[in-house]
């Protein structure tokens, strides 16, 4: 239960109260600056209440842009001052808070979590962390309260514990004040950071904050937990509207890393000692402190900048508490003065550490393949790096395998048992990584590019065995007789699957999928392909190198032993080419934010759908009606999983409502949203190059695909990008409202849920002068009112024959249309080759 304090008044008028606040603000404690980074961050998380900065509070009110915080009445204390500022207040009594979402998405997913669309939600408690003006503005809403005492003994221990959450955001404006000082640090002005934890009166503990060094400044959100697991439920996250006057540079990915040299020895099964040198170039001037991501598995032994030693910090240790179990990857480097824009330098990182684990039949895997290097951020880099192993074992690595007097080869060095392998990047990447294992080695090719399949004898410990089979023999005719013995059961185990066996056939298959790819998107971005044998069931394509489950590497057979269904051994089995696709959605061409990720996934999972539809076109329809059956099915709260949200929440989708909500919403509608504009733009009327019956009526798409690798590859691509590039290509049909854009398309499908049910009415065919001309009206139910799609319409012939009539550009919930025929019309059918994302019928 939730106390709220008695309220004190002043009794001797206010001068006297106004008196006593100006004694407390000016006798600030622990205001001394520490002097070490870590002592400075300890300072910063375990930051206590101050007994002398204890008030009541009345009608005060913290304001950003879209959110209002009120203290309407209760007590409030400040915590103790850290280098001279005071970082935190915590309050008990009555308060609301305002959060206005500014657009539809964004109020829907609002809306999901709290059944509000605008946030307004009384709280009784709450603590704030800070690092502007937030204690100055309050104070002229201030009074001594007089059950100070009270108030720390009941919510000190709370706040300390709170004051944990932001201690590594505050280091990196707080490291300005770390010697030696830049003159006027103690006044430099930070962008505004505003973290407030707060338990709501009908919606329990949440969270709002407000950092203008974020991309999206404002979000809101709530930590819960569902069947044992806990979510963060972001229920909303946007940049408010803020005057560009008011508007701060970003800090917190201002530094690219552009090249990395890397001399890493493996001790399997388990040990990785490493140094790896950083070039780092600074976009924008102005910090002390960079974060790094690094496994927590590594210990960082020291780190230099231009050969000399800079503090550092790794995975602060915060004794006792769920940080220290658990790790947060991360080190943070603070250097001797402020970073200028421009500015490029040389960081060295040495580390070791058991970040390496044994699957069993010769298979490692690395915990945190993409933090077994410390970088920041995903910014395009060389990588040249360097590996020694035991010399039974083999290791495979992104880029190319050279020696130091060139061409391709591995160095033994026979002295030390040892090989000793160097890999160098074809062109700028943004991950690097490497698999070790026991493994046999076979090759294909498509063209010039090689590929090569890489598997051991067996599979990982925790691998499904296949059930024992019940085999009867076959009788002799003729009839049983009294006495004779039972026919005997035999019990047969199937052999164990053996990836090696499959190796030739998975090399194969890549080699056919490259050839189809290079024709659609262009040519294959590497010189060569690995794919790898991984320990799992998850696949991971990284440039020039897919890890490969060991479910991939079954033949037939062993698929059917595992009792693997048709249609999921057909997923399955579609996971070679989906990451095989990722070698150029997703590494060659980046996602700009989180917004557009989706973009990568469904473009991959579509490119590994187009293969199979050139094999097996009913197999093709049957997994995209599985996504349409899944998209339209519900939870356990009888909620619609097509309502996580649009494809444009990423991540976000996660949640406590819908756990796989990122995988149902990012792969199978993106997948049928591309689908969707594929369709489109082949069945609309044609376009300035390619004439409708052309050989190939899926070039204008294939033709897009193409123009967003020649423009972006090495780049970040956003949705507005690829949205463009399919405009260029738009057939007359397809402009709404006599414009050349698909805005409408993103308004309704791209940002939208939806999924209508379309019918007809009030069809009429006519005849004059030889000519039959057929009218109706298009319904879209259960549908948002705005919703615009694009419905192809055909007629049945009187000889069963569909004929094209043209595309309809549906808007809202009845369209009407009208189109000749060549031919007699029996009726009028739309949609007949189930191309839009519409209700299950």
């Amino acid at each position: 239960m939730t106390k709220v304090l008695v309220r004190s008044r002043c009794m001797c008028g206010l001068a006297w109260c106004l008196v006593a606040i100006a004694c407390a603000w000016g006798a600030p404690t622990g205001s001394s600056c520490p002097q070490t980074t870590g002592e400075l961050y300890s300072r910063i998380r375990s930051v206590k209440l101050d007994p002398a900065r204890v008030y009541h509070i009345r009608e005060a009110s913290i304001r950003k842009p879209t959110l209002d915080l009120s203290f309407e009445d209760g007590a409030l204390a400040f915590t103790e001052d850290i280098c001279g500022r005071i970082t935190g207040a915590f309050f008990a009594g009555d308060g609301e808070v305002l959060l206005r979402p500014p657009n539809r998405v964004e109020r829907a997913s609002m809306a999901l979590f709290t059944k509000m669309a605008i946030l307004e939600e009384p709280f009784t408690s709450g603590y704030l962390r800070f690092n502007d003006d937030t204690a100055e503005v309050l104070r002229p809403y201030l009074s001594p309260a007089a059950d100070a005492a009270e108030f720390l003994q009941e919510w000190g221990e709370t706040a300390e514990k709170l004051g944990e959450f932001d201690a590594l955001r505050l280091l990196l404006d707080f490291s300005h004040f770390l010697p030696p000082q830049a003159q006027g640090a103690t006044s430099r002005t930070f962008p505004s950071l505003l973290h407030a934890h707060l338990i709501g009166k009908t919606l329990g503990a949440f969270e709002i904050f407000w950092d203008a060094t974020n991309s999206e400044p404002l979000w809101a959100g709530q930590a819960r937990t569902s069947n044992d697991e806990t979510f963060f439920d972001v229920w909303t996250s946007f940049v408010p509207p803020v005057p560009a006057s008011h508007a701060a540079p970003p800090r917190l990915g201002n530094v690219s890393c552009t090249a990395f040299q890397i001399h890493a020895a493996v001790h399997p099964p388990t040990e990785l000692k490493a140094e790896t040198q950083v070039e780092i170039r600074v976009r924008n001037g102005g910090p002390r402190m960079l974060l790094f991501e690094l496994s927590r598995f590594l210990k960082v032994e020291s780190v230099t900048a231009e050969g000399k030693p800079v503090d550092f910090l790794q995975n602060p240790a915060l004794a006792g508490t769920e940080l220290r179990r658990k790790g947060n990857d991360l080190v943070g480097i603070v250097f001797p003065a402020e970073l200028k824009t421009g500015q490029q330098m040389k960081l060295t990182f040495r580390y070791a550490g058991d970040v390496l684990s044994d699957a069993g039949s010769g298979l490692l895997y690395v915990g945190a393949r993409g933090n077994w290097y410390p970088n920041t951020g995903l910014s395009p880099a060389t990588f040249d790096m360097e590996f020694r192993y035991p010399a039974k074992w083999t290791l495979v690595a992104t880029g190319k395998l050279t020696s130091p007097t060139g061409g391709e080869a591995e160095t033994n060095v026979e002295a030390a048992g040892e090989t000793v392998s160097h890999w160098v990047s074809e062109r700028p990447i943004v991950v690097a990584g490497f698999n070790l294992g026991r493994y046999q080695r076979t090759e294909a090719k498509s063209g010039k590019i090689v590929v090569r399949a890489f598997a051991t004898g067996g599979v990982e410990k925790t691998f499904p065995k296949p059930a024992p089979e019940l085999v009867v023999p076959p009788t002799f005719p003729g009839p049983r007789r009294t006495g004779d013995a039972p026919t005997p059961v035999i019990t047969t185990t199937p052999p164990p699957p053996s990836p090696a066996r499959n190796a030739q056939p998975v090399a194969d298959r890549g080699a056919e999928v490259i050839t189809s790819f290079s024709k659609w998107f262009g040519p294959f971005p590497y010189s060569s392909l690995a794919l790898t044998q991984m320990p799992g069931d998850l696949s991971q394509g990284w440039p020039g190198m897919v890890f490969l489950s060991s479910f991939a590497f079954l033949n037939p057979r062993e698929q059917e032993d595992l009792h693997i269904k048709p249609l999921f051994r057909e997923l399955s089995n579609l996971v070679l080419a989906h990451e095989i696709a990722h070698q150029w959605w997703g590494d060659l061409i980046l996602w700009k934010g989180y917004r557009d990720q989706w973009m990568m996934e469904g473009l991959a999972n579509y490119s590994a759908l187009l293969i199979l539809e050139r094999q097996n076109p009913g197999r093709f329809h049957d997994i995209l009606e599985k996504y349409r059956n899944d998209l339209a099915s519900k939870n356990k709260d009888d909620e619609f999983l097509r309502e996580a949200g649009p494809v444009t929440l990423g991540q976000r989708l996660v949640s406590s409502h819908f756990p796989a909500g990122y995988d149902l919403i990012t792969y199978e509608r993106g997948t049928w949203l591309l689908h969707m504009l594929r369709s489109m733009m082949r069945d609309a009327e044609s376009g300035p190059r390619v004439p409708r019956g052309a050989e190939n009526p899926d070039e204008p798409f294939f033709r897009v695909l193409r123009k967003a690798v020649e423009r972006f590859g090495g780049k970040s691509m956003s949705t507005t990008d690829l949205m463009q590039i399919f405009e260029e290509e738009l057939p007359r049909p397809l402009w709404y409202d006599n414009r050349h854009k698909l805005d409408w398309f993103v308004d309704s499908w791209i940002n939208g849920t939806a999924m209508p049910e379309l019918s007809t009415r009030e069809i009429r065919t006519t005849e004059k002068a030889g000519v039959t001309t057929v009218s109706g009206i298009i319904v879209q139910k259960d549908a948002p009112e705005n919703l615009i799609t694009a419905v192809p319409i055909y007629a049945e012939s009187a000889t069963n024959s569909l004929v094209y009539l043209g595309e309809v550009l549906a808007d809202g919930k009845e369209t009407s249309f009208r189109f000749t025929t060549p031919a007699k019309v029996r009726k009028v059918v739309v949609d007949p080759k189930q191309t839009i994302l519409t209700a299950p019928k």
